[in-house]
């Protein structure tokens, strides 16, 4: 690490030692982009990586919700408006027990660089709350989502800050809480919130998008680095919108999908068959364990897919972050994976990203190769101030080009740095960051 970066980080580990979450990806990038700062020494008379480490905003606020049975709940809401030199901030919401200020500032640091890759006009921000909505009736779910926008609709809005859904949130919430929006504010503002239903202003393609986007990114790893998809055998993580799409659109490309996982444990199957994992998960919001009894074949086990002895060749983490440790990336590439790509936020921590890049794994980032969710949500923020509608193949057609170009900035940065040909994590974190810098000095917004 730079010797200023080094500084920068030590104090952030002082002030914010409660958030291991957020020191991990702030390590992450500074570790990366030590060849920007050895060449821009006058940054650190700027204070640039002050700037880009420390929020513009944050907010914090109590959510009161009544349950069914008339008994009231109090949980913690926030939002993190990190960045707008690029744009609003832009960033999903998510409603997890686990949610804490910590992740919620991991998220939304991640959030400025993914952004800034896409090209869009979009700053990075992030919010949640650590309500949980497993086991919550409908009822309850609106009522909680009209107390947290109660608070939020005084803070965002088309030009400031447009929410998505995340985890824990998605059509449904994002439904409650856009119903609330308009009753407060008394204006139809569809842009104020991304991920909407379609008969009022979302986009075709929005489920899709974080999983599509994934598989378009890792087609263009395959075809730079001359590996054919057909054949490819897969692990995907996770179960959710991004892990189902990108199991679909890898399926469609040739690459076998032999494993997904949720919080119960895991499901192998060399056979998968998709459409009864979108029935349980999309209709009856149950658990893989149904599905060996649903399809007729296939193994479900308890614990981590990562635990398992499956051979391999793609892993795809679309889970949650930190699922996978040292120990779990060295059984990966012990069993014969040579590519990993993060459909969720950080889910490998910095100890396993250094041992792929030490034995010659490629590994795409999640700031790159997961960027389609909210390259998406940009595309329907767009629909909705020109008052259009994209086709599906329109809206998938652009997000391809976002995730190709997203691509051709990691090549770029390679080869502009000189660096390994490989190490996408460095690509990637350098592109996203200089746009960022040079926006920053350009507005002097230092």
């Amino acid at each position: 690490m730079n010797q200023y970066a080094q500084r920068v980080f030590d104090d952030l580990k002082r002030k914010d030692a409660s958030q291991p979450e957020f020191l991990q990806a702030v390590e992450e990038v500074f570790s990366s982009i030590r060849i920007i700062l050895d060449q821009h020494p006058e940054y650190e008379k700027m204070a640039i990586l002050e700037r880009l480490t420390e929020p513009e905003r944050i907010i914090q606020f109590k959510v009161p919700w009544m349950d069914d049975r008339g008994q009231m709940h109090v949980n913690r809401g926030y939002r993190v408006q990190y960045s707008s030199v690029l744009g609003p901030y832009k960033g999903g919401l998510r409603f997890h027990p686990a949610v804490s200020l910590g992740m919620m500032k991991f998220l939304a640091f991640e959030q400025i660089f993914k952004n800034a890759l896409t090209t869009l006009p979009i700053g990075g921000g992030k919010g949640g709350s650590d309500f949980d909505p497993k086991g919550k009736s409908d009822t309850e779910i609106m009522r909680f989502c009209q107390s947290f926008m109660t608070e939020l609709a005084r803070h965002i809005g088309p030009d400031v800050d447009v929410p998505a859904g995340d985890m824990g949130v998605g059509a449904r919430e994002i439904g409650y809480l856009y119903g609330q929006y308009r009753r407060l504010k008394g204006v139809s503002e569809s842009g104020v919130l991304t991920g909407k239903g379609l008969g009022y202003g979302g986009s075709l393609a929005r489920k899709e998008a974080t999983g599509y986007g994934l598989i378009y990114f890792v087609l263009e790893m395959m075809k730079q680095h001359g590996i054919d998809p057909q054949g490819q055998r897969a692990i995907i993580s996770g179960s959710g919108n991004v892990a189902i799409y990108a199991a679909e659109k890898a399926q469609a490309n040739g690459i076998q999908v032999i494993a997904m996982s949720d919080s119960r444990g895991y499901l192998v199957d060399e056979q998968l068959d998709l459409s009864v994992v979108k029935q349980i998960k999309e209709q009856l919001r149950g658990s893989l364990e149904q599905y060996p009894a649903m399809a007729g074949h296939g193994r479900w086990h308890a614990g981590s897919v990562y635990d398992a002895e499956l051979e391999a060749d793609l892993a795809m983490p679309c889970g949650t972050q930190n699922e996978i440790d040292a120990v779990r990336a060295a059984r990966l590439i012990d069993h014969g994976v040579r590519l990993v790509a993060e459909g969720a936020n950080m889910p490998d921590n910095n100890e396993a990203i250094a041992l792929y890049l030490q034995n010659g794994v490629l590994f795409a980032p999640g700031k790159a190769a997961n960027a389609g969710g909210v390259a998406t949500s940009a595309l329907e923020m767009s629909q909705n101030s020109m008052r259009l509608f994209w086709t599906f193949e329109e809206v998938d057609d652009k997000l391809r080009g976002i995730m190709i170009s997203i691509h051709r900035q990691c090549e770029e940065a390679m080869r502009q740095y000189d660096l390994d040909p490989k190490n996408y994590v460095a690509a990637a974190n350098i592109a996203g960051v200089q746009k960022v810098i040079d926006a920053m000095i350009a507005m002097g917004d230092y």
